[in-house]
């Protein structure tokens, strides 16, 4: 995915009111632009990090810029974007990035399916394959306050705050691998400082659990990393997902 405009960039005053954060740039000075993550963020900024923005050109938007990806101060690029992610993994499937989901002919995005008024975020199909149902969740906290021995460093933890809507997804994904469809939740993961993918088990317990009984019955777990620059997000090579 490569950004047009150019991104701008931005210094981070604070976010706020989940939607919302403060920036300040050396010649527009300081003004509001729009975070679309509705996630808790959990360790993923601070006060004077570098951030990127993209333009949307709209004089009548009450926001018009939208915080796209971060540079840490100490060096770690994040996407921010939760928005992004079905196009990020849309393209690396198409560029043949992921080995496990090559094959199928169609790509439908946000089709409706399961028991709970759900949508896949993406729905993979072909003549000579069964259905494949990719739910796709971001990763982005990475605990390195964690003080567990057993934990390497670049430990990364999904979900960042109780998540039902998660654990609703997994239920989902339980039904469709026992129907005999493939049910693959994809991790995609957005920090370059995260190595591995586990469940946020001291976040929300009831997830990991739920995740460990959708394993068993047989939902495949991905894990990918992205390369994230001013310019553009793309996905890169697989990480290994740690069960405990």
């Amino acid at each position: 995915m490569k950004f047009s405009p150019p991104l701008l960039q931005a210094t981070l005053i604070k976010r706020y009111k989940r939607f919302l954060a403060d920036v300040v740039h050396d010649q527009l000075g300081g003004f509001t632009v729009h975070c679309p993550n509705t996630g808790s963020m959990k360790n993923c900024w601070a006060e004077g990090d570098t951030v990127y923005l993209l333009d949307s050109q709209n004089p009548n938007r009450k926001y018009q810029y939208t915080w796209i990806s971060s540079q840490t101060r100490n060096g770690y690029w994040l996407c921010l974007n939760t928005h992004l992610a079905n196009q990020i993994v849309i393209e690396g499937i198409e560029n043949q990035m992921v080995s496990e989901l090559q094959g199928y002919s169609a790509i439908k995005p946000e089709v409706k399916y399961g028991e709970e008024n759900s949508r896949i975020d993406l729905l993979l199909t072909s003549e000579n394959k069964a259905d494949c149902y990719v739910e796709i969740k971001t990763v982005t906290l990475l605990e390195e306050q964690i003080s567990d021995e057993t934990l390497e460093t670049g430990r990364g933890f999904f979900p960042d705050a109780v998540s039902t809507r998660g654990q609703k997804h997994l239920r989902e994904l339980m039904t469709i691998a026992d129907s005999g469809s493939r049910a693959v939740l994809f991790f995609l993961v957005q920090h370059s400082g995260i190595k591995s993918v586990s469940a946020a088990a001291h976040i929300d317990p009831k997830y990991a659990q739920l995740l460990s009984e959708a394993i068993n019955a047989g939902v495949e777990i991905l894990c990918y990393r992205t390369h994230i620059s001013p310019a553009e997000i793309r996905l890169q090579e697989s990480l290994p997902f740690i069960y405990k």
